[in-house]
């Protein structure tokens, strides 16, 4: 998938998830094709705008220097990274449990495309101030899942919506998990001098 591609299936998945998520269903699930051509462009560029953010441009009269924020944007990429197959797993583990035949494909592919309003609002982190809009991409990705789970695992339809919630909440303690590992692993930010 190149940039006009993605470009393309971000723009569809937020403006119309309900039929992207079909179109998503019927594809391969190339675990290997969709992290290079998808969520790993994602999650650097998410990460690199935070990166930059962070180090150059910094909040509240304080930023992180290159090396902490080196640090971060590789463990951000990293965790991003891991977050989703962590996610996919939870997924599939849980599809039994809601009348879904679990499928580790079907299950990768709602881990890979529910996330994309996360990645694509924490571009704005280049200016930590904005962040506010972040946590808003954060809130739709958490609509596109509950759009997109139904369609690729086919839970039983009055399970549909407690299945999304389990794995919202699984997800939420996975990622409180990811943040303290990730914030145990950073130095301080530093006040910004000069300025």
């Amino acid at each position: 998938m190149d940039f006009a591609a993605i470009v393309a299936r971000v723009q569809r998945l937020l403006l119309s998830p309900a039929t992207e998520w079909d179109v998503i269903s019927g594809e391969a699930a190339d675990v290997q094709k969709i992290y290079m051509n998808y969520v790993g462009p994602l999650v650097i560029a998410a990460a690199l705008a935070a990166f930059i953010g962070m180090s150059f441009v910094g909040i509240a009269g304080f930023r992180l220097g290159l090396g902490a924020g080196l640090t971060q944007l590789i463990l951000q990429i990293v965790l991003g990274l891991v977050m989703v197959y962590v996610l996919a797993f939870v997924i599939n583990a849980l599809a039994p449990t809601f009348g879904a035949t679990p499928d580790m494909g079907q299950a990768f592919k709602v881990a890979a495309y529910s996330p994309t309003a996360s990645w694509v609002a924490s571009l704005v982190m280049i200016i930590p101030a904005l962040g506010i809009i972040a946590l808003l991409g954060a809130l739709y990705s958490l609509y596109l899942l509950y759009v997109g789970l139904p369609k690729l695992m086919r839970p039983a339809q009055d399970k549909a919506v407690v299945y999304t919630l389990a794995v919202i909440g699984v997800m939420i303690v996975i990622g409180v998990v990811m943040a303290i590992v990730q914030s145990s692993m950073m130095p301080t930010m530093t006040p910004m001098m000069g300025r």
